[in-house]
């Protein structure tokens, strides 16, 4: 059934598809012309640099790249259009691949400056290249046609341009609304929790970039027919900052915040150039200082941007709906096999791991069973969180040797350990806030599905996605969390964000399990809850590997214990054998007595 806030939204679709044949002024069809092409690169902003964190100066490059390939072919070589647009969408996504393979495994400021760097080239480049027409630019461009239709009215063109602007946005919100959707949205703030799901996120940092740099070259394409000519200056930098100015004031990261900031930096630099002569008494650029001001202010007191709080009005009288729980007949994922109950799944020799002069991990050598519960105690700063994360590849181990079912796992990749069946919780829980617990938790599948971004959009993927929610319901139930499918992550407290994150690793089908404290932050009844369904995890053959503070929670609960204390193996034994040390007693106390 089709939700009323759909249907306003496609109502308002059709309207503003519908407006040139209405008896509106000629301005407002050519301002709403150019408010489209720039919430088109907008956009790809929202998604690069929203949700992605990608922060990105030189989009206002790839339009003109767009624009410059079919103004060349048109003019120059009589093509036709179209044939303009796939040329220069494929010159578009080659110049993006190698410049994502140069710069985006940048990190902090270094990725905003490499940015400028090649939009600042791009842009010389199409200013200084003979063929191109150097500053003067290429004139003579012809318009449009689509069945014979010429479009070489603003009126006409309307239509098409804001059809692919729609187009675009609907791609954008079933994108994000799926599988790499997910993964996506994971990139910002979650990197370290994705690759330990199995995800490659420098895999959807390029997948996100090509995209952005896709939507720009349509613009510009759009941009050169409309505009009949094209020259270097709308695709300098300063228009690349605009164009990342109208993603963060419309609401960075909020699809249809795109649209409203194109509107707002348009309609808002149009009366600037009239206000602003006539205040000051002299012509000149006095727009650009303003621009840079209204920046730092909605930086510093808005930092949501514009679409948030027009959202909160709209809710008003009409909420979201919740997601249409139409996965009840979803077919299973497939699972693993898992290893005979007795047989060595986990072979650690040796492990070591040192920063700098600092032996965080000293030689710890221990062996999991299949069908095990094995703690691993010890102290505050024993080294028990960095054998996990040498363990699950978040961190390279500097000598010794980890073997999980016979594969070497020592120096692999995070993803790539997880693809063998090794799933972990945190030690400070990591999830992804803005997202709803069931999305959080459908996440952990990612590994066992195979929709891409192209069957996102298409909505190709819709009978996975039902497997994919069924399985993170199945988990979230089997843990308790049944009744807060649809709450908000960000809004549990800290127990039942642990819990989730329990449910997130069962969701990965894992055949060994490392929960990093997992009863840090529960009551009483909880840690008893999680002990029973870690027996039946057990009893339904997942290995599990923990390390926990509660003393009465691992004892009661573990076959056998590894006490580790100042990153070396103290002692291994039954849990009785482990409170019978005077070893133990001394490290925990400070004395054997």
């Amino acid at each position: 059934m089709t939700s009323p806030r759909t249907l306003v939204f496609a109502a308002v679709a059709v309207l503003l598809l519908a407006l040139p044949l209405l008896p509106v002024p000629e301005f407002w069809i050519t301002q709403l012309n150019l408010i489209g092409l720039y919430a088109i690169v907008a956009l790809g902003l929202v998604l690069l640099t929203g949700v992605g964190g990608l922060t990105s100066f030189g989009q206002a490059a790839f339009v003109g790249v767009g624009a410059y390939s079919t103004a060349v072919l048109a003019t120059k070589l009589a093509l036709s259009p179209w044939l303009g647009l796939l040329v220069g969408v494929v010159l578009t996504v080659a110049i993006a691949l190698v410049l994502a393979a140069i710069t985006l495994r940048m990190s902090g400021h270094y990725l905003p400056l490499a940015t400028i760097a090649w939009g600042l080239s791009l842009s010389y480049t199409m200013a200084n290249v003979e063929g191109l027409g150097r500053y003067d630019g290429l004139l003579g461009i012809p318009s449009l046609e689509v069945f014979g239709i010429s479009l070489h009215e603003g009126r006409k063109v309307y239509v098409l341009i804001w059809l692919v602007a729609l187009l675009a946005a609907l791609a954008t919100l079933r994108l994000l609304d799926s599988r790499p959707g997910r993964a996506i949205r994971a990139l910002k703030g979650g990197a370290a929790m994705a690759e330990a799901m199995g995800i490659s996120t420098y895999r959807y940092k390029v997948v996100i970039f090509v995209y952005a740099a896709v939507l720009a070259a349509i613009s510009g394409w759009l941009f050169a027919h409309y505009q009949r000519t094209v020259n270097p200056t709308p695709f300098g930098l300063n228009r690349g900052i605009e164009y990342l100015f109208m993603a963060v004031l419309g609401g960075v990261g909020q699809v249809w915040g795109a649209f409203v900031g194109a509107g707002a930096v348009k309609l808002i630099e149009d009366q600037l150039q009239v206000w602003l002569p006539a205040l000051t008494g002299t012509q000149g650029n006095y727009e650009v200082i303003v621009f840079g001001v209204l920046i730092v202010l909605v930086l510093k007191y808005a930092p949501d941007g514009l679409w948030p709080a027009i959202n909160r009005l709209v809710e008003r009288w009409l909420p979201p709906p919740r997601r249409r729980k139409d996965w009840a007949d979803a077919p299973r994922l497939a699972e693993r096999a898992r290893p005979h109950a007795g047989e060595v799944l986990l072979k650690v020799q040796a492990l070591r791991k040192e920063f700098g002069g600092l032996v965080a991990v000293n030689d710890v050598s221990f062996e999991l069973r299949a069908g095990e519960i094995m703690g691993l105690i010890g102290p505050n700063g024993a080294g028990k969180s960095t054998t996990f994360n040498l363990l699950t590849g978040a961190l390279p181990l500097t000598s010794g040797s980890a073997e999980f079912a016979g594969h070497t796992i020592g120096g692999l990749p995070a993803r790539e350990i997880a693809r063998l069946g090794v799933s972990r919780t945190f030690q400070h829980v990591k999830l992804l806030p803005e997202m709803t617990v069931l999305e959080n938790v459908a996440l952990g599948a990612y590994q066992r599905g195979a929709s891409g971004v192209l069957r996102a959009m298409l909505r190709l993927d819709r009978e996975e996605e039902r497997s994919f929610f069924a399985e993170a319901e199945r988990q979230l139930v089997r843990i308790g969390m049944g009744a807060q499918l649809h709450e908000l992550a960000g809004n549990l407290p800290l127990g039942p964000q642990r819990l989730m994150e329990i449910a997130r690793a069962l969701c990965t089908d894992p055949v060994l399990l490392l929960l990093d404290e997992p009863a840090a932050g529960l009551r009483h009844q909880e840690k008893q809850a999680l002990a029973a369904v870690l027996r039946q995890l057990k009893a339904e053959g997942i290995t599990i590997l923990l390390v926990e503070h509660d003393m009465d929670f691992v004892m009661g609960l573990t076959d056998r214990i590894v006490v580790m204390e100042f990153g070396t193996k103290l002692i291994e034994g039954t849990p009785a054998e482990v409170q019978a040390s005077p070893a133990v007693r001394a490290a925990y106390l400070g004395t054997e007595h």
